[in-house]
């Protein structure tokens, strides 16, 4: 079986996981955290 990938887009966190055979592994951020707050912003600014 191939990898399976999951993404989770909450209100408030997102997350994503890998499939790998029977075994599920959240992937971290940057930060070392497993979820990322989910959040856009628009700017005026368009740089």
């Amino acid at each position: 079986m191939g990898k399976i990938i999951g993404i989770d887009l909450g209100t408030t966190n997102s997350c994503v996981a890998v499939m790998d055979g029977d075994k599920a592994r959240v992937i971290e951020n940057a930060e070392g955290a497993r979820t990322t707050p989910s959040i856009i912003a628009y700017t005026d600014n368009e740089t």
